[in-house]
């Protein structure tokens, strides 16, 4: 069956699925544990043992299916290519702008879960003591290869990991082509969402179009830098805090980026394991919101032990763990993989800063190299996940930016 317009979609996982994940979690073999610091070396044993127990003898499944199915969900063919997403129409306000459409794009290890506590709140402000006038159309599909979607379809239509680029062509097709917008959106993220979104950004800035309508992006909101500057980084004349960036980016990424090169370049191998073992997946998403975050080395004061599962689960029982993977992959095979020298992404652009992110944010100036910087706000708190941590934080510095660009942008 193929999708040609949006189909409503209802997420339904069969018992069998749940009676088959309780089976191998009863079998689970723990590791043997290395003496030293209880994160140093990866998942804390007494960690996961706890999150196991959690997850066989107090988490339910049908929480979070229901959670996800209170919004309207999605399934749409752009060529091969299947997508999943939610779609949260935003209030409408009688003389005003109808809201701007804005696509929120999560990352790895992240999934539309993220943004479950957020769709609301961004859509339906006067619901949460805000003002309507700042709804927006809410948009968070799930990234090809990711949750609900199906596995990435390259242009020669084979099965295959493709690159951030070529998504960010698929966001902008989605929501003029699919969804039918005749006006100008707005797209965020961090992680994967922010480069799927500044490339989206960079190819698809507004434009006019044949019978009087806009198309394309009106503003780009990051939570962490999404592309790197074409410039050559011997010659170019960096700031004095342009250059103590990239010497500390050195050493943090030695420490905390080698699971990219495990996805990047053997992504069939370790998709095997996390396709076949729940605990083995568990422990490979849960470091991850534990060195990312602002937990101060405890997840457990940033997560609850439901909202990790959740997450997990959402890889777990859609199989995608492995093609999860593949976008290592295909940006390692995109042309060119940064911004062209002597090219930035022209489209007016936000950057939150959250203190405890993957690595530190770079300096205002390196920002600039890349982007029309219209608003930079260094957070007070927060981190990598920034929807689940900062929810209130992030909300608000979305809306402020907007504001002024969502009625020079608007036309119905």
């Amino acid at each position: 069956m193929t999708y040609d317009t949006p189909e409503p979609f209802k997420v339904d996982i069969p018992e069998r699925a749940l009676i088959d994940l309780d089976e191998r979690l009863r079998r689970w073999r723990p590791p043997v544990r290395i003496e030293e610091n209880d994160w140093a070396a990866g998942t804390d044993p007494d960690f996961l043992a706890d999150l196991v127990d959690h997850w066989r003898h107090g988490y339910d499944w049908n929480r979070c299916q229901e959670a996800i199915n209170r919004f309207p969900n999605y399934l749409v063919d752009l060529g091969k290519q299947r997508l999943h997403f939610i779609r949260e129409p935003g209030t409408e306000v009688e003389g005003a702008p109808r809201p701007m459409p804005l696509v929120i794009t999560h990352g790895w290890p992240g999934s539309i879960v993220e943004f479950l506590h957020v769709i609301n709140e961004l859509a339906h402000p006067e619901d949460h003591d805000g003002d309507p006038l700042d709804a927006f159309d809410v948009i968070a599909p799930s990234l090809p290869g990711y949750g609900f979607s199906g596995p990435p379809i390259r242009d020669d239509g084979t099965q295959g990991p493709i690159g951030p680029r070529a998504i960010g062509r698929l966001w902008h097709r989605l929501v003029h082509e699919k969804l039918n917008y005749r006006r100008p959106y707005g797209v965020q993220g961090g992680d994967w969402g922010a480069v799927v979104s500044s490339w989206c950004a960079f190819d698809h800035p507004v434009k006019d179009e044949k019978d009087d309508w806009k198309s394309g992006v009106a503003g780009l909101h990051l939570n962490m830098m999404g592309l790197r500057p074409g410039i050559d980084l011997k010659t170019a004349n960096l700031s004095a805090a342009e250059q103590a960036w990239l010497a500390g980016m050195g050493q943090t990424l030695d420490d905390k980026v080698a699971y990219q090169r495990i996805q990047a370049t053997r992504p069939q191998t370790l998709g095997v394991a996390l396709t076949d073992s729940p605990v083995g997946l568990a422990a490979w998403i849960a470091e991850k919101f534990q060195a990312w975050s602002d937990c101060k080395g405890d997840p457990r004061s940033r997560f609850s032990m439901d909202l990790l599962l959740d997450n997990i689960m959402v890889y777990w029982l859609t199989g995608t763990a492995g093609t999860a993977t593949w976008l290592y992959r295909g940006v390692t095979q995109q042309h060119p993989r940064g911004l062209p020298p002597g090219e930035k992404v022209t489209v007016p652009t936000a950057f939150a800063a959250f203190p405890a992110d993957l690595a530190p944010a770079p300096p205002r100036e390196w920002i600039e190299r890349c982007y029309d910087l219209r608003r930079h706000t260094v957070m007070p708190s927060g981190g990598h996940f920034a929807a689940l941590e900062e929810p209130r934080l992030l909300i608000d510095d979305i809306r402020d930016f907007f504001r002024p660009l969502r009625f020079g942008a608007a036309n119905d």
